[in-house]
């Protein structure tokens, strides 16, 4: 099922999301869920709260035929090497893109949909997915991690889209 993706000034697009405390049907409805919107909208990965649902989980499918698809639940990043400046854009802010300085690897832990333990050794678009997807878990966006006069730049043009 398609699920309505929260836009930017959705306060849920700011909350610190709660930990999965247990692993059903119903979260993996919702991942299915959500990886069937994530691809309606043609990204590379969808947060739970992206849609509504204040919990530390997200889906990716970095479109590498090397890397799978997959789920996080809980995810921590316990490793992070080097930096690299890339543009980022997101399906809850449509339309806008800037250039993101993130980690260029990281290591990340979580659970998958069966409740196992997963690491994920990333670099290229995957980390950068993985650091992406993680900060919506913690009430962040890309706009929160560039400088402020590029920010004001942004949500003006945000702001202009919205009355056009």
């Amino acid at each position: 099922m398609i699920l309505e993706i929260r836009m930017f000034g959705d306060p849920v697009l700011r909350e610190k999301c709660a930990p999965v405390d247990g692993i059903d049907d119903d979260l993996r409805k919702l991942a299915a869920d959500m990886q069937e919107t994530m691809y309606e909208a043609e990204g590379i990965g969808l947060a739970a709260p992206q849609v509504g649902v204040p919990i530390r989980l997200f889906v990716y499918d970095v479109r590498d035929p090397d890397i799978p698809p997959g789920v996080l639940v809980n995810p921590e990043i316990v490793e992070a090497e080097g930096t690299v400046k890339e543009e980022e854009g997101c399906l809850s802010i449509p339309g806008l893109a800037e250039i993101v300085e993130r980690s260029e690897s990281i290591v990340a832990r979580g659970l998958d949909l069966d409740g196992e333990p997963v690491e994920i050794r990333a670099e290229g678009m995957l980390s950068r997915c993985i650091q992406h997807e993680k900060d919506h878990l913690d009430g962040m966006l890309f706009l929160d991690r560039v400088s402020p006069l590029k920010r004001k730049i942004l949500l003006g043009k945000w702001r202009k889209r919205d009355r056009d």
